[in-house]
């Protein structure tokens, strides 16, 4: 083999070459910069960037072989792999550049890493790069992207953003010419990484159209595969399954060693800990676990009641996660290490302690978990203070163990050596965050290592405040810059990261694969690098793994170039789920990401964040997994089939949950939640969530979604003839100044009495008003083909006034299961009528519907007849219209992007008739609008703007106008700016349904106060005496606005429940003195109290809501105290306890003194960042005193005040005891 030539690792497979690929022919290393071949890529300048002009010949050769079929680049770091890269893109470029549709997309696996490869290639070649990462905003829908596509040729993205891409068909695998995957190695057959998902799912090897792969990697095996000799050529022949592709590497290394050194690797050995050492240590570690056991334990005992199992076990693995890390930092760093470990973990706020021990707790778990952190801090701050050891490290002398761990003290020995040399900098890698922010803050403050200027870099998908991903990227530029030259820095370091000038890396902690050593190894860039271990010299298993990881890179090394063994891993069956006519595609791992945005978009308020809840049981064929969504979720429940794992488990039920929302409407074709208005060529630009975590609102009112009985059932039973009951919707104006549609109500059940007796006062502007009421008209059938029309008709009108921009295109389709948010459009049917006859029976008003359906814009544009009825014509912005068909229509005029109805054509204005002052309409349109009419001769239309639905059961007063709703404010308007939408879509027809959602609102909240009080009945006798009015107030907040509220009701239910609560208090607690009542009286009935009584008993409401509902129940019982109370004990009795109560412990330790005429003090001192509180208590034969140490001071006090009080709780009980067996 020629020198520097690549090496294929596999031989014997079929090469895929690429239709498009140029031959290698056309590159060539010198080759003219202009030319005829049509071929060459020409460039735009003499100035053009060409890569080719700085490529090493192996990169030349490794480009060769990929223009020619798929293949992986295997290359230490900074062999060049990106810009192998780069010379592929460039010689590709007659298929990206513009005006060429397909793209070239470059996958990264990290944000920092894309930022860093983005500039590589706009530095290197004249295309157009767009990145597209974690923070990308605004590019959630189909429209948005098609933008991002015709203007970009290269597509820096991370792996997620492609996937969700290909998942909602914002992007197809044939719009890509070219996909370039950065650190591939990640795209393992069995792994669920994004990397894997993309290829397995949507890369078709049996389509010819399918993009050019090219994979770079400097280990081709990640996990552990290469620890096992059988595992390693599994591992590499099923990556290259996996991306279809060869991988090719260079055998002769003589001419990378002239562009790559790669460093020295050395071991410093430090000794096993001395007797001494390892006592005190266990002696620490003991008491740490005694620490946690005695909060585990008393979590148990005491707070089991307030929490639930899965709190419970949340909790007790956070002190768990907490206890693990500070015996961690114990163990390598030391007592000063571990004291650090605790003032950071106190120091943060509540995500940040998440992050740092990597779970997720409630604001009560935290504050246990504080607890913990507290009480091990003041176990370590005693011995510093103790030996009189400075927060400071002024001198060399306090380094001693156990202060400093020996693996500590070898580290500052190997620094303080390296300190002395020009131009260094160094990389320190350790495996937990709280170690390498320990580590850190012990390196800056180290006098005699001043001259290393220390800092930490750490992942950023936690959004640790100190850790953002700006935070990080401007730590890497001080890094470059040498702002900084020392680096303490988790695995987010070791992959991919270009900092070319560092020259020693040490491995403070092991790695734990030979990938992890590999891409660590490669931050130490420089000539005469050095790569350092750390290993316990009393460690055999230390020793001998990192002789492991040198012989499995030679292993791997020779296993790329000669494979011993053909197996490979089976690939799982991925479960998908595709919608044929969108071509949205979702598998079983993405459709959990995707549930757990659809719940962050439903409402919430401060007391409760959506989010689904996943519980798992075993079953004798496997795991099942129950998913349970929230109350005010469209679906309530879903069951995974018996799974091998519970992680397969919580995908397939996660899986078939998605299923059921698209069945049911609430995703729409492309997999998306309709909230997100997310249609193909929509405008609307909706933020991304989490990782699709990011709220539209966050601050949504809570409420449930509740709809009554009657209007539940649904009509659409298209199997045969469905009997109706029918109710004509009386309008009755205070003003005869316009004219309203009949419409009729119908629906499968009939209403109740409430109902039928209700009068519906609507708001109208200008001081107008509309009384609506319901009059009973019999039972109608409708047939299959007349339920099947009134459905298209109501879904017309619907998507008029809620969805009106579908109306802009020329093609509407009808019945498609059109929804509306609470999804009960099928429950009833709202339809034109004719009016009353004597008998009271309706008659629907089939002609008017059907004319409306017959319109133009719900045919298919093969089905529309170009023929126009005989008579006098108007040539329209889009068509030739008779003036029957135009007048009592429904246009769009694109210019004003606005929707009106016509209602007259005046012949006695045309195009020349005067505007306003000397000018005509025609120059009006020409010098204002820069429109020039055409048929400047025809007869004007006089029509009236689509109105937008406003809630009419507010008081709206006189001074509550819009320009739209002013007295029949009409526009004289030139047919040819108008599009014919809706035929028969009249002025009238749309004056009734501007009333009717706030008529149906009104409805809907009625029959659900008449449901609760029928509820009320059944509970207790006076509950018949509560009227329906009274609960809808009851039901009813101020922010509603329908002249209603709970406010006035509140006040009474408040008073009743303090007047209620402390005289059952009074009664039952005699020993109590009034402090006591007050405070349980207190907590009893305050909200947070009314808000948890409300989740335990299943109830949707809240406090004020509570309140105001039992105002409601004393007010028409006639103020029956008896009575109401017999209703609220029930539901009180379990709060009214004292276990349930948790009274300031500063508070109850100055009360008992003051009882007991004792005097107690806080003292506080501090030492570092940590606070110091000792409580003591002195007074006739007492004397009781604790300390306790903490980041905040105020916390410090609260826990030695908590801590005392209860050692003289124990001695009052005691000498209580001891005084009764005296007695006795």
């Amino acid at each position: 083999m020629a020198h520097g030539d690549a090496v294929a690792a596999k031989d014997d497979r079929t090469s895929a070459a690429h239709a498009d690929a140029k031959p290698y022919s056309t590159m060539m290393i010198n080759r003219p910069r202009k030319g005829k071949d049509p071929e060459l890529a020409e460039p735009a300048s003499c100035t053009e960037k060409d890569p080719r002009k700085i490529a090493r010949r192996y990169q030349i050769e490794l480009c060769k072989k990929a223009l020619t079929e798929n293949v992986i680049v295997y290359l230490g770091t900074g062999c060049g792999k990106t810009h192998i890269a780069v010379l592929l893109i460039y010689e590709m470029g007659h298929l990206i550049r513009k005006p060429q549709k397909q793209i070239c997309v470059f996958l990264a696996t990290t944000v920092a890493l894309a930022e860093q490869q983005a500039k590589a290639i706009k530095d290197s070649i004249d295309f157009k790069v767009g990145i597209f990462c974690g923070g990308t905003k605004g590019l959630s829908n189909h429209h948005n992207w098609e933008k991002e596509i015709q203007q970009y040729e290269v597509f820096v993205m991370t792996p997620q953003i492609l996937l969700r891409n290909l998942n909602h068909c914002f992007m197809t695998m044939e719009l890509i010419a070219l996909l370039i995957l950065d650190e591939c190695h990640h795209a393992q057959a069995q792994s669920n990484h994004p990397y894997a998902e993309i290829m397995k799912v949507f890369y078709d090897t049996h389509v010819q159209n399918r993009p050019r792969i090219f994979g770079m990697t400097a280990s081709p095996i990640v996990g552990k595969g290469a620890s096992n000799p059988v595992d390693m050529p599994k591992c590499i022949n099923s990556l290259e399954n996996t991306l279809d592709a060869k991988i090719y590497t260079v055998e002769e290394m003589d001419e990378l060693k002239n562009f790559f050194t790669s460093p020295k690797v050395k071991i410093y050995h430090y000794g096993p800990v001395t007797n001494t050492t390892s006592t005190i240590h266990l002696t620490y570690v003991s008491r740490l676990t005694e620490i946690k056991s005695q909060c585990v334990s008393l979590l148990s005992q005491n707070q089991a009641a307030s929490f639930d199992l899965k709190s419970l076990q949340l909790i007790k693995k956070s002190i768990r996660r907490v206890h693990d890390n500070l015996i961690s930092c114990l163990e390598n760093l030391g007592i000063w290490g571990a004291l650090q470990a605790c003032q950071i973990l106190l120091s943060g706020d509540m995500s940040e302690h998440n992050e740092l021990i990597e779970t997720e707790v409630n604001f009560e778990g935290n504050s246990l978990r504080n607890s913990y952190i507290s009480k091990a801090a003041s176990v370590l701050s005693a011995e510093c203070v103790k030996d009189a050891f400075q927060s400071d490290l002024s001198c060399v002398e306090v380094l001693k163990e156990p202060f400093f761990s020996r693996k500590l003290l070898r580290l500052l020995g190997i620094l303080s050596t390296f300190r002395l040399q020009t131009n260094m900098k160094c990389i320190i890698f350790v495996n937990r965050i709280v170690n390498a922010r320990s580590l850190c803050y012990i390196l800056q403050n180290l006098k005699f290592l001043a001259s290393w200027k220390c800092n930490f870099l750490v992942g950023v998908h936690s959004g640790l405040k100190s850790a953002s991903r700006q935070t990080m990227n401007t730590t890497i530029d001080m890094f470059r810059s040498d702002k900084l030259n020392l680096l303490v820095a988790t695995k987010v370091g070791e992959e991919g990261l270009d900092i070319q000038t560092c020259c020693l890396v040490i491995r403070f902690d092991l790695p734990e694969t030979v990938a992890s050593f590999i891409q660590s190894r490669g931050r130490a860039r420089m000539p005469h690098s050095e790569y350092a271990f750390l290993v316990d010299s009393g460690n055999q298993k230390e020793i001998d793994l990192v002789n492991n990881f040198l012989n499995d890179e030679n292993r791997m090394n020779n296993e790329v170039v000669a494979r011993s063994s053909k197996e490979s891993y089976v690939e799982p069956l991925e479960k998908v789920y595709r919608v044929d006519s969108s071509g949205a595609c979702i598998t079983a791992g993405y459709s959990v990401t995707l549930l757990h945005r659809y719940c962050s978009m439903l409402p919430h308020d401060e007391h409760f964040i959506p989010r689904p809840e996943f519980y798992f049981f075993d079953d004798t064929e496997g795991a099942v997994c129950h998913l349970l969504f929230p109350a005010n979720a469209s679906i309530n429940l879903v069951v995974s089939s018996p799974q091998s794992s519970i992680e397969e488990a919580k995908k397939d039920a996660s899986l078939k949950a998605c299923k059921e929302l698209h069945k049911l409407g609430i995703f729409n074709d492309y997999l998306l939640p309709n909230n997100e208005k997310d249609v193909k060529g929509d405008i609307l630009s909706v933020k991304d969530g989490i990782d699709y975590s990011n709220d539209v609102d966050s601050r949504v009112e809570l409420h449930e979604m509740l709809v009554p009985s009657a209007l539940a059932e649904s009509c659409s039973n298209l199997s045969g003839t469905v009997s109706l009951y029918s109710y004509f919707v009386n309008f009755l104006p205070a003003q005869n100044d316009r004219m309203y549609k009949a419409f009729g109500l119908f629906i499968k059940k009939a209403l109740s009495e409430d109902a039928l007796t209700l009068k519906i006062d609507l708001h109208l502007s200008h001081g107008r008003s509309v009384i609506t009421e319901f009059i009973p008209s019999g039972i109608i059938d409708f047939d299959k083909e007349k339920l099947l029309q009134a459905h298209n008709f109501q879904e017309m009108y619907f998507k008029v006034i809620l969805e009106r921009s579908e109306f802009f295109s020329e093609y509407v389709p009808l019945g498609k299961s059109f929804k509306t948010q609470s999804g009960v459009l099928a429950s009833y049917l709202l339809l034109p009528v004719l009016n009353q006859s004597g008998n009271h029976t309706l008659t629907v008003d089939w002609p008017a519907i059907l004319r409306c359906l017959s319109s133009p814009i719900f045919k298919a544009p093969l089905d529309v007849n170009g023929v126009v009825a005989p008579g006098t014509n108007l040539k329209l912005f889009n068509c030739v219209a008779s003036l029957y068909d135009i007048k009592d229509s429904l246009v769009f005029v694109p210019y004003k992007s606005a929707f009106f109805f016509v209602s007259d054509i005046l012949h006695d204005k045309n195009g020349w008739s005067p505007y306003k002052g000397p000018i005509n309409i025609v120059e009006h349109f020409s010098q204002k609008c820069s429109i020039n009419l055409l048929c400047p001769e025809q007869p004007l239309l006089k029509a009236k703007q689509l109105f937008c639905l406003h809630n009419l059961l507010c008081d709206r007063g006189q001074g509550c106008t819009e320009a739209q709703e002013l007295e029949e404010h009409f526009f004289e308007i030139p047919p040819e700016l108008c599009q014919l939408k809706i035929l028969g879509f009249s002025k009238d027809m749309g004056s009734s349904l501007s009333l009717l959602p706030s008529v149906m609102h009104r409805l809907e909240n009625v029959l659900v106060a008449a449901e609760l009080k029928q509820l009320f009945s059944s509970s207790f006798a006076e509950g018949s005496e509560i009227t329906v009015p009274r609960i809808l107030e009851a039901l009813t907040t101020e922010k509603c606005n329908e002249r209603i509220s709970l406010e006035r009701l509140e006040v009474l239910g408040d008073a009743f429940l303090k007047f209620s609560i402390g005289r059952h208090l009074f009664l039952k607690y005699d020993a109590l003195d009034e402090g006591g009542l007050t405070r349980m009286r207190s907590k009893t009935v305050s909200n947070s109290n009314l808000y948890e009584l409300a989740i335990k008993k299943n109830l949707q409401v809240l406090g004020d809501l509570m309140e105001s509902c039992i105002g409601a129940v004393y007010l028409d019982t006639g103020f029956d105290l008896k009575y109401v109370w017999r209703m609220m004990h029930s539901l009180l009795e379990p709060v009214m306890r004292f276990s349930s109560f948790q009274i300031s412990p500063i508070r109850e330790l100055k009360e008992l003194c003051q009882c007991h005429k004792w005097k107690v003090e806080f003292n506080t001192t501090k030492v570092g960042n940590i606070f110091s509180v000792e409580a003591v208590v002195t007074g006739k034969n007492i004397s009781a005193a604790t300390c306790v140490a903490n980041h905040s001071q105020k916390d410090g006090i609260r826990n030695a005040a908590q801590e005392v009080c209860m050692r003289l709780k124990v001695r009052i009980l005691y000498e209580l005891v001891e005084r009764q067996k005296r007695r006795i």
